[in-house]
């Protein structure tokens, strides 16, 4: 897809937004399923069931998903999306580009060894990789606006509040 392709796509969309906010926000939703023996959660990621589960650092046997891996391969494909879409708005030519991120993390503050243990990530170091014979200070903006537009990497460094509710129900007979 070039520029104008990309223009034409998203223009009755702005266009759409402009005029409505309201039309602008939408739910974005992730489900779970939490059942046997196993200490596992199989998420439904609308493309393929995910059974996610305990790192091995934390008892698991490194045969199903880590939820903190996933938390880094989603900034990874958010940061990835949007470099290209940004890249393509701004008709920049990357023939290659590599995205990675890795995060340090203290698993004795989830495993409840060290009281002040922080529980989560203490850093995510987010790394790109561009093939491109743009200028410097193309592929400066093109990384500026790419932090800027990536809604993964702006939830994690914009301190979102996320909210906890539950439905409690009785166990079948």
């Amino acid at each position: 897809m070039d520029a104008d392709a990309l223009r034409a796509l998203q223009a009755p969309l702005k266009e759409r937004y402009r005029e409505d906010a309201g039309a602008a926000l939408i739910v974005l939703k992730a489900a779970g399923s939490v059942e046997g023996y196993e200490i596992a959660c199989s998420v439904d990621t609308g493309k393929a069931l995910v059974e996610a589960g305990l790192h091995p650092s934390g008892g698991g046997t490194g045969l199903q998903a880590c939820s903190g891996d996933m938390l880094l391969q989603a900034l990874v494909a958010c940061a990835g999306v949007t470099l290209k879409a940004v890249a393509t708005a701004l008709s920049l030519d990357i023939r290659d580009a590599r995205v990675s991120a890795e995060g340090d993390l203290d698993v004795r503050g989830t495993l409840g060894v060290d009281r002040d243990a922080p529980v989560g990530f203490r850093t995510i170091r987010l790394h790109f990789e561009v093939e491109s014979d743009a200028p410097a200070d193309e592929l400066d903006r093109l990384f500026k606006l790419t932090e800027r537009y990536c809604v993964v990497y702006q939830t994690l460094t914009g301190g979102t509040p996320v909210t906890i509710s539950r439905n409690d129900r009785p166990a079948a007979a």
